[in-house]
């Protein structure tokens, strides 16, 4: 089996442009090709057909001096930094030396609003390698061909190659005479498979565009160079409304409501009293004039009208004359005795008398007004031992009901603060006096 050329394989794939000499060299060329061209596919590092190692050629080569950012450069630090090392050079010996010793700061002047706005307004990406990507010798010297497309001529090579606007490329006569390149079969030409542009014109005179590359009869060979479909093709439907004479929004006009009865078919306007006597229903016949027959037919169509049961439907429908939305006393506002709802109090003034201190002089918080409260409860504690009956249970309770209304000290609660008080007062003094006793001691220490 004959091996095939590159050209044949780059007419076979979908991506011709992946392709490379040593591929027709694979047991199958085109799975190959389609490997290659799948996306985010990393590719073989093209030395590893080399003989020599990796980077070897670089030995000799001078490096460029690295350059700094646009974005950093337009701030001038560089014609600073300049200055200040020439500044620098012409120094002698000994400046040199002071200078190292002690160094002199804040030489270069230069505005951080500046630098700011380099970093942090105008700072730019850098070129980053892409996905898969890896360095060989002599890719800084390569042309960027991913910006390029095949049959777009760019304005630097339309310049090189000394085209006017509206000329064809110089490689059309060889196209239109040996047929368009065979590793872009569907690349469309101007002049070779596709019409050229508006006001230029086929011949060989300057600026003319060759000859058309048809058959015997005058047909193309390679595609529509005439533009023929696109002349008879019909026009492309337009994305524009079609303009009604109006404003956008606007509703149509109801003409037509009128125009559906028009006057000449014979309808004429009448009063209402003949419109009752022409629209009045027939009288309706009575079930004795009926026969037994019709009668029978019948008897299961009409209901009978029940006059009570609709009264007794519509009398819960009547409206009253009159009616009252005031808050009347219920279960829950009982009426008073007299039916008259009693008014009740916002609020009630409180009697008030003077009271003693309770407690002496460690009763806290005293207070030396009282407010007598009517009906208000007294808590007591009563011991059913003492409740014998009789005139001996009122006066236990007369003597409980004082000693919980507090009439005077009988409570006994001003002692109990005031015994608290004095305590703790103890107890401070008790601290103090042994802590003064120590530091006594401490001093009083000999060895």
């Amino acid at each position: 089996m004959s091996r095939m050329t590159v050209a044949e394989l780059k007419q076979m794939v979908a991506h011709p442009e992946t392709v490379e000499a040593h591929d027709v060299t694979a047991n199958d060329p085109k799975l190959l090709v389609f490997l290659k061209a799948y996306r985010n596919t990393v590719p073989v590092p093209r030395h590893w057909c080399h003989k020599r190692k990796y980077l070897q050629g670089k030995r000799g080569v001078e490096k460029k001096p690295w350059q700094l950012p646009e974005f950093i450069a337009q701030t001038g630090i560089e014609k600073i930094r300049r200055a200040v090392e020439e500044a620098n050079a012409q120094k002698k010996v000994a400046a040199k030396q002071r200078d190292r010793v002690a160094p002199k700061m804040g030489r270069m002047d230069v505005d951080y609003q500046v630098l700011h706005d380099a970093f942090f307004k105008w700072q730019t990406k850098p070129l980053l390698s892409t996905h898969g990507e890896l360095y060989f010798e002599g890719k800084e010297f390569e042309v960027h061909l991913k910006e390029k497309r095949p049959g777009t001529l760019s304005a630097s090579l339309k310049a090189a190659l000394g085209m006017p606007d509206g000329a064809p490329p110089p490689w059309l006569i060889n196209m239109q005479r040996y047929g368009p390149p065979p590793s872009y079969p569907n690349l469309r030409i101007a002049g070779l498979n596709a019409p050229i542009p508006d006001g230029a014109s086929f011949g060989y005179h300057p600026g003319g565009w060759g000859k058309p590359p048809v058959d015997e009869y005058g047909r193309p060979l390679y595609g529509d160079v005439f533009g023929a479909a696109r002349a008879g093709a019909p026009p492309e439907p337009s994305m524009k409304p079609a303009d009604t004479g109006g404003y956008w929004g606007e509703l149509a006009d109801d003409d037509d409501d009128d125009d559906d009865y028009p006057a000449d078919e014979g309808f004429e306007a009448v009063d209402d009293d003949a419109y009752n006597r022409t629209n009045q229903p027939p009288p309706r016949a009575s079930r004795a004039d009926l026969s037994s027959v019709e009668a029978s037919e019948t008897s299961g169509i009409e209901t009978p009208l029940d006059t009570e049961g609709l009264s007794s439907a519509v009398s819960g429908l009547e409206t009253p004359d009159a009616i009252d939305l005031r808050k009347r006393a219920g279960l829950e506002t009982p009426d008073s005795s007299s039916g008259v709802s009693a008014t009740k109090a916002l609020y009630q003034v409180l009697d008030e008398e003077k009271a003693r201190a309770r407690g002496g002089a460690g009763t806290l918080f005293a207070s030396e007004k009282r407010y007598k409260v009517a009906g208000a409860g007294v808590e007591a504690s009563l011991d059913p031992s003492q409740l014998e009956g009789g005139l001996a249970d009122q006066v236990v309770l007369r003597d409980k009901y004082a000693q919980g209304a507090g009439g005077g000290d009988d409570d006994g609660i001003g002692d109990v603060l005031a015994e608290g008080s004095r305590a703790q007062k103890r107890r401070i003094d008790s601290g103090r006096d042994k802590a003064a006793k120590k530091r006594k001691d401490e001093d009083s220490f000999k060895f």
